[in-house]
């Protein structure tokens, strides 16, 4: 959907949950509260303390069947699916491991986040880093980051 879309929407509407099958939208990782930005800082709330640099690595390997069907689909040309989701699952696994550095040093937002991939000996690696930061809202007329509103029930 749409940037423009989603923000076409009332409060009471949610988008529609579209499985992953179903979907290009594999990029979505829990974050247990922490805000996590590509940007230099987040609208609407302050920076009370830097906490460090923190990263989260992943190395993966692909199996040798899923690799000879890939070689052979890569001679008919179009995406090779299975290197597309592994991709995604180590970037998750990546935040996911960014996210639990930051918890551990009491931040609740990772700013300037970034990805690094590559490849070693044969095997994918994927790096996040970032700024592990503690924030606050100091804007009451921007909405809380949804990754720090608390949840009821």
């Amino acid at each position: 959907m749409s940037s423009h879309r989603l923000s076409m929407l009332s409060k009471d509407q949610q988008p529609a949950d579209v499985p992953p099958q179903f979907s290009d939208l594999h990029c979505f990782t829990e974050t247990n509260g922490v805000i996590t930005t590509t940007m230099f800082d987040i609208p609407g709330y302050r920076v009370v303390r830097v906490l460090g640099a923190v990263y989260g690595l992943t190395v993966r390997s692909r199996n040798w069947a899923a690799g000879l069907t890939m070689v052979l689909k890569s001679i008919a040309g179009g995406e090779l699916r299975w290197f597309t989701d592994m991709l995604y699952s180590a970037r998750n696994d990546a935040i996911s491991r960014i996210v639990s550095e930051a918890q551990a040093r009491g931040g609740n937002a990772i700013i300037a986040m970034r990805f690094e991939s590559g490849e070693l000996s044969g095997f994918a690696q994927v790096c996040a880093y970032g700024t592990a930061a503690i924030v606050e809202k100091i804007d009451d007329s921007v909405e809380t980051a949804p990754q720090l509103a608390h949840k009821s029930g």
